[in-house]
């Protein structure tokens, strides 16, 4: 092939007379441009208004057609109309790839009607043609800029979406009620205003949680939204119906990061506040160094105490005062054989083959414990007491 001439001034006038021809008949282009979109994909009829079509359409091509014959340094105007319809497409919801399309059909409608212009003089057409690489090139950035514009948009629209969500999940676990939160944040969040839910509040940092995480606890029956907080992470739990507590811990142990507390089942966006404060008070039932995923109507005991700090130390003054005098060895010797006695439901015989120990030892030791609380483990009422006041020592002042 031979080198392709150099553009003299002739053609400039050439092309800029074709443009200038071309420019009297935009309104008719237009017409068609916009008729054969709608016939290709009637989505453009309903989500951009005709009008403002029409006008955009205009300034487009009038700017594109002006852009053929302008000066090669001249500002892109041109990307600068692409880039604004980029972004208010994404605005208005237009599928990119409409988009796109009519930037296209657009190039080809300009490009065949200035070849239509030019049948008939033929220094004109061989002009055109010499410049075609300068139009489709043209039409190629437009498309590309516009496509650029259009999906920085669409992420900035849906962050700003994800933060809404967000922040109205974060209203409902505040304990926000209203009608209008709980019905956006159902309608946002694709949750029913009105389904079966629980709270899971587990105790870790921003180092542990993870979306692989997130991805592990997924489960059949139960749909997880996740907030993190400054040192917890919150959990909303949709549940299917027929999915129970049980199922939702057997889940979450052994996956979780950290301890964590469950509430109970809740019915409506409206109670996750009230589920959120009980996922907390059962988080609190699990000692500091523990892993354990615990539920709220499993620790009932344990949240009394958590839940009223100032009367659980006066319980465990009232209650263990003569223990707290002794040595803090064989304090925690006598209050390890007071808590495995009570696991093994009052079994002195499996206690002591927990603790390595003779049961006639454990025996002693609960006698010795007697002794120094002035209770009876016998007496209902007195048992009642040691184990709020066991309760109370380890989640409150051990920890």
């Amino acid at each position: 092939m031979g080198r392709r001439r150099p553009r003299t001034g002739e053609d400039w006038e050439l092309l800029a007379r074709a443009c200038t021809t071309l420019l009297e008949r935009l309104p008719e282009l237009v017409d068609e441009h916009l008729r054969e979109l709608h016939e290709f994909e009637p989505a453009y009829g309903r989500i951009v208004p005709y009008d403002q079509h029409w006008q955009e359409a205009h300034a487009a091509m009038r700017i594109g057609i002006e852009m053929i014959s302008a000066p090669r340094n001249s500002p892109r105007r041109d990307l600068e109309h692409a880039e604004e319809t980029g972004r208010r497409r994404a605005e208005q919801g237009l599928p990119v790839e409409l988009m796109v399309h009519a930037y296209r059909h657009a190039g080809h409608l300009v490009w065949e009607a200035l070849i239509e212009g030019a049948t008939a003089a033929p220094a004109q057409l061989a002009t055109l043609m010499q410049s075609a690489t300068i139009v489709w090139s043209a039409v190629d950035a437009q498309a590309d800029t516009a496509s650029e514009a259009y999906r920085a948009t669409e992420r900035e629209l849906r962050r700003r979406t994800d933060e809404q969500l967000q922040a109205l999940l974060d209203a409902l676990l505040q304990g926000q009620r209203s009608p209008e939160v709980v019905a956006r944040a159902s309608a946002g969040l694709d949750l029913p205003e009105q389904g079966r839910y629980a709270v899971v509040v587990l105790r870790c940092d921003r180092r542990e949680a993870s979306e692989a995480f997130h991805r592990r606890v997924q489960g059949s029956g139960a749909r997880f939204l996740w907030r993190m907080g400054a040192d917890c992470e919150v959990g909303v739990v949709s549940l299917a119906e027929g999915t129970g507590l049980d199922a939702l811990a057997e889940l979450l142990e052994g996956r979780c990061p950290g301890p964590g507390g469950i509430s109970p089942v809740v019915v409506g966006l409206a109670e996750l506040g009230r589920a959120r404060r009980l996922a907390e008070l059962a988080l609190r039932t699990c000692p500091p160094d523990s892993r354990q995923i615990v539920r709220l109507d499993r620790r009932m005991a344990g949240a009394l105490v958590v839940g009223q700090p100032e009367l659980a130390g006066l319980l465990v003054t009232d209650v263990l005062g003569g223990l707290l005098e002794l040595d803090p060895a064989d304090r925690a010797i006598l209050l390890e054989t007071l808590d495995v006695w009570l696991d093994c439901e009052g079994s002195a015989g499996r206690a002591a083959g927990r603790l390595y120990c003779h049961r006639n030892t454990v025996f002693n030791r609960l006698r010795r414990l007697e002794q120094l609380t002035s209770r009876s483990l016998s007496r209902p009422r007195d048992l009642t007491e040691m184990t709020l006041a066991l309760d109370a020592f380890r989640l409150t002042l051990a920890g």
